[in-house]
């Protein structure tokens, strides 16, 4: 696929037309003030996984509603004092795979907690552990407009959720240090970042890569790819919809977010991206708040964006942070 968005020079000057609800942070606020009246509860189990360098915990925590959630945490061997965390999540349709999965991190000397997703860990990968018990409205297959008719339904409302707890479970444990938190990930994962970031005023930096679910009014519109496109499909069933559609998705954009954001934060975009377009990721880098940002620019990739490159630049880059 050929570059289909904004050229370069524009992208970085480009502004979304998201339009940012009165209540954005009221909202935000009475929903965590309501996770929060559950116990956090989060629970380590270690796992026999047979490494020797990686000590691994089997974590469950209270998430949206107090439901249960599932994570990995993982530790190097030995540790006997907090470490820097890094807080991950993943993308669309994975889980949180098997206890021997994703060693990099730890294999750096810090914490690595990777939460599962609610409902997903179904299309990709080694399966995830977490269901979602909130029924919803009729909603097109996928994740996307599922609760859509209100953003009090909405199913990410419950992710973010989710996944503020995730750094408090994370956080928790006496050989993490609160005080150097990093979240990361990419796609899907991307996005509960720059939202995480939003929401957690104190993170030391976060670096989300080929970010999702942002700038939704033209994401909607410029790709005809999965899973924007459930929009697109779900609006074409349910004729005029469009505008309550869209206020809906504007307490879930991470233009809205980034606008918040309060940490050094390292971006990836790649100019044939047409599962997360550039101009989309763009427009929550443009807007992300802090005056230490960067992005890194994959000119001829699509949606795998810099792959193990970008995990070199990543390694690199947060040698300064944590």
């Amino acid at each position: 696929m050929a570059l289909f968005d904004l050229p370069l020079d524009e992208l970085r000057d480009y502004r979304s037309k998201s339009v940012e609800p009165e209540d954005f942070d009221a909202f935000w606020s009475k929903t965590l003030d309501e996770a929060r009246e559950h116990p956090l509860d989060a629970r380590f189990e270690p796992v026999d996984t047979g490494l020797s360098t990686v000590q691994v915990y089997d974590v469950t925590f209270a998430g949206f509603g107090g439901h249960p959630v599932k994570g990995w945490l993982r530790l190097p061997a030995g540790a006997a004092e907090p470490l820097p965390l890094v807080v991950e999540f993943i993308g669309y349709g994975g889980g949180r795979g098997l206890p021997h999965e994703n060693l990099l991190w730890a294999s750096t000397g810090r914490a690595h907690f990777m939460m599962d997703t609610r409902g997903q860990g179904s299309a990709w990968g080694a399966g995830g552990g977490t269901p979602d018990p909130v029924g919803a409205a009729p909603a097109y297959p996928g994740f996307m407009t599922r609760g859509i008719d209100a953003p009090e339904n909405y199913y990410y409302r419950r992710v973010f959720t989710d996944a503020v707890r995730a750094v408090e479970a994370a956080r928790s444990h006496p050989l993490t240090d609160a005080s150097r938190t990093i979240a990361i990930g990419a796609s899907q994962g991307g996005g509960i970042t720059i939202a995480v970031g939003g929401l957690v005023p104190d993170l030391t930096a976060i670096a989300p890569d080929v970010p999702f679910l942002c700038d939704y009014p033209r994401a909607a519109t410029l790709t005809d790819r999965h899973p924007y496109r459930e929009i697109g499909l779900y609006l074409k069933t349910h004729r005029g919809r469009t505008d309550d559609v869209l206020r809906t998705l504007s307490y879930f954009d991470g233009v809205h977010f980034a606008a918040r954001g309060r940490s050094p934060a390292l971006f990836s975009a790649a100019l044939e991206d047409q599962t997360c377009p550039p101009s989309t990721v763009f427009a929550a880098y443009n807007a992300w708040e802090h005056d230490e940002k960067a992005i890194e620019v994959y000119d001829f990739n699509d949606h795998e964006g810099g792959g193990p490159f970008h995990e070199a630049a990543k390694l690199d880059w947060l040698r300064s942070h944590a």
